[in-house]
């Protein structure tokens, strides 16, 4: 009898579901965020550095801006052609072990800085290190733990994780520089490293890599999802998937527009814009403390372009972003100057903004066009992205040591700018999501 009755019942309710029947008031996706929210601020304040060092390492060691240039480069491809195959090494490894090595990675290279003598140990440590580093602790992070953890809220989240970058620029910008002013640029790289060891703990004890390994269902889910198995074959996976995407006309148009992101942002104003107003006599904790500021509004217009993005065509929204970035540029030799005037202080709000207010809607036709495929093939597209920035970041000192300043750069990029506008007009509408490449 008791056979029937449960045998009954189930035909009635179903299938026990494989999901525990009570669930917390705060979906635990949201606590996984959080830890990445605050492990992306930390691993941020090796972003924060490049720009403040460009002139303190030109006097100490009589190196050119090109050659510090070069470093930069080096750590911005890295940046960017490590993330793909980062997304792949987080569906095979897990989330959790890929990026406590990547910050170990990041704390070892930067603290490796301070005894350094020669341009190749730079190379080596800033570039190569932290690059490698930092590219696994790239947007490819944020996209894998988004597309894992929610179905809903999907740009929202997007956009708050890319703002986490910016808020780890805010905190640690105005303190690495004042270090370096008060002390010394070896202190400053010090207290880099010590920040990406501080995290290890939270992502070792808190981040967990799938929401089935909590018994819950991704935020937004109608069903439980069960953890796929480990994926073998990490980086021929992360090139068979760049193969495939690479047949499609939506994939050359998106990576082109990153790349002018990647020169435009990171490349350009990251890297060149507080020696440039130093150039123009600025004290360097003002132009410090202004970068930062452009932290501050980034923050807001990334977690508002998230929010966009779940309303609005991501196309059009590009196309806004990078016509509006483009003309701002323009005007910047005009307002550099040894103190900051209200233009300048319009120029850091409207720029921050806009900072990367791109990343949700290219996330977005990524997940559109590409699927199941979408993080990895966002690591690709975030690869052109820092390689855009890692040219223009050496170019920009070449330019700055041939002409003495860096006014052809402002309008170069405004150009470019202006061509990414119509590239992201002519991305195809695809009408079904994608199911993947691979």
């Amino acid at each position: 009898m008791p056979q029937t009755t449960d045998a009954a019942a189930a035909s009635v309710h179903g299938p026990k579901p494989d999901r525990p029947r009570r669930r917390p008031r705060v979906h635990r996706a949201w606590w996984v965020a959080a830890v990445t929210f605050v492990t992306i601020i930390g691993a941020a304040a090796f972003r924060s550095l490049p720009g403040i060092l460009i002139d303190p390492l030109h006097q100490d060691f009589g190196w050119s801006r090109g050659t510090i240039g070069a470093a930069v480069s080096v750590n911005l491809a890295l940046y960017g052609l490590t993330a793909p195959f980062a997304a792949a090494l987080m569906d095979r490894f897990g989330i959790r072990r890929v990026v406590a090595v990547a910050l170990t990675v990041i704390a070892l290279g930067s603290g490796a800085t301070v005894w350094m003598e020669s341009a190749w140990q730079l190379i080596l440590c800033w570039g190569l290190l932290v690059g490698l580093g930092s590219g696994s602790m790239a947007l490819a992070f944020a996209a894998t733990v988004t597309n894992r953890w929610f179905t809903e809220r999907r740009g929202l989240v997007t956009g708050v994780l890319t703002a986490a970058s910016a808020s780890g620029q805010l905190i640690f910008l105005p303190l690495l520089s004042w270090i370096v002013e008060t002390y010394d640029w070896r202190p400053a790289a010090v207290t880099v490293a010590l920040a990406a060891l501080a995290v290890v703990p939270f992502v070792w004890l808190l981040l967990h890599d799938h929401p089935a390994d909590v018994g819950l269902a991704p935020y937004g889910a109608d069903e439980f999802v069960p953890k796929p198995a480990p994926v073998p074959g990490a980086a021929r996976r992360a090139v068979t998937v760049l193969f495939s995407a690479a047949r499609t006309g939506p994939f050359w148009l998106l990576a082109g527009t990153f790349a002018i992101c990647g020169a435009s942002t990171n490349g350009l104003i990251q890297t060149h814009f507080i020696p440039a107003a130093h150039d123009h006599h600025m004290p360097l904790t003002t132009a410090s403390s202004l970068l930062a500021v452009i932290g501050i509004f980034d923050v807001v217009g990334t977690i508002a372009s998230g929010w966009f993005t779940d309303r609005f065509e991501p196309r059009r929204l590009l196309a806004v972003y990078y016509a509006l970035r483009g003309v701002s540029l323009l005007f910047l030799p005009l307002l550099l100057a040894p103190s900051v005037h209200p233009p300048m202080v319009f120029f850091i709000v409207f720029y921050g903004l806009d900072w990367v207010a791109t990343v949700p809607p290219t996330l977005a036709l990524c997940r559109e066009q590409y699927g199941e495929d979408s993080a990895i093939v966002f690591g690709w597209v975030l690869a052109s992205h820092q390689v855009g920035a890692a040219l223009v970041a050496f170019l920009g000192g070449v330019a700055r040591d041939r002409f003495g300043s860096y006014d052809v750069v402002w309008v170069a990029s405004g150009a470019l700018c202006a061509a990414a506008a119509l590239m992201a007009l002519v991305i195809r509408r695809r009408t079904a999501p994608a199911a993947g490449l691979s």
